[in-house]
């Protein structure tokens, strides 16, 4: 133990505590590690410890590809349609770039040094984030459920509106050659 933690116990003991346990703290307590959670933790484990990471991709391969066949038929049939993720290490490995080039799925490449170019990070996230703010959840399905509400609520004109700031993020993208720049203003 530190000289600086015992001055500290000193000067807690001193003003009357008792105990040399946890005391309670605010906030919500941990529901992460009791025996159930565990025991299901584990079960996900051993259950998908057969999968590859090859097989995953092919499931959200497949998954991509119907969304795109469902929600834009134009795009699908005409084979204009194209991927964009950002540099995350786990879309920059050389597996999914390989996977990709060999199931010939067209990607945007994402310049390195350029502001969120994707709607998610400069529209989505942030707009949940303000609204989620401050609200207490006790459980996951609880988090999901105030997340699906919110979602619900943001209308299509708002999305539309991400989608022109995205074009236009994308065009001074291009104008800049990848490099970097700041700010929505054109």
């Amino acid at each position: 133990m530190s000289r600086t933690q015992c001055y500290e116990w000193f000067k807690r003991f001193e003003k009357g505590r008792m105990s040399v346990g946890e005391e309670p703290r605010p906030g919500r307590p941990s529901t992460s590690t009791d025996d159930d959670h565990v025991e299901r933790v584990r079960a996900v484990i051993r259950g998908n410890r057969r999968l590859t990471v090859r097989e995953v991709a092919n499931e959200i391969l497949a998954c991509l590809r119907d969304a795109v066949r469902r929600k834009r038929p134009e795009l699908w049939v005409n084979q204009t349609w194209v991927l964009h993720h950002d540099n995350a290490p786990a879309h920059a490995s050389l597996l999914i770039r390989g996977y990709l080039a060999k199931h010939q799925t067209p990607v945007v490449p994402h310049p390195p040094y350029s502001p969120d170019l994707a709607p998610a990070d400069f529209f989505l996230f942030p707009k949940l984030k303000t609204t989620l703010k401050g609200r207490r959840s006790q459980t996951i399905e609880e988090i999901q459920e105030n997340a699906t509400i919110e979602l619900r609520a943001i209308s299509s004109n708002a999305f539309q509106e991400a989608f022109k700031k995205c074009k236009k993020r994308w065009e001074r993208c291009i104008a800049s050659r990848g490099n970097y720049f700041e700010g929505d203003s054109a």
